[in-house]
């Protein structure tokens, strides 16, 4: 059973930063394409970003530019780093693979408020 446990969220102002992070439990993922995806009050879950195992990226327009996916397979974790942070990225943050989802983790929660 694989575990999934989002870390990193808090309140921060617009034009911010923060980093989150996820680790993979129980599983070697070093070889899977992995995900952020986020959910805002109100609104179904969205894809944000993708990383390949090798690297490789993917955003969607309204972050790209400022959030960057990254990953250390030693550590089976994730990360994000948000910059220039605004209102609208207020929502919680998950981890997952990009298709077969493991179980969702718990989820980190970003606040963008002044």
């Amino acid at each position: 059973q694989v575990q999934l446990v989002e870390s990193g969220g808090g309140l921060v102002q617009p034009g911010g930063s923060l980093r989150l992070s996820c680790a993979a439990e129980g599983t070697d993922f070093s070889s899977t394409e992995m995900a952020w995806y986020r959910q805002a009050p109100g609104k179904r879950r969205e894809f944000v970003a993708r990383i390949s195992s090798s690297g490789a990226t993917y955003y969607i327009d309204a972050v790209k530019g400022r959030f960057t996916i990254s990953r250390d397979n030693a550590k089976n974790t994730v990360f994000l780093q948000m910059n220039s942070v605004q209102a609208m990225d207020t929502a919680a943050y998950y981890c997952n693979r990009v298709s077969s989802w493991w179980s969702w983790g718990q989820g980190t929660q970003v606040t963008v408020s002044s």
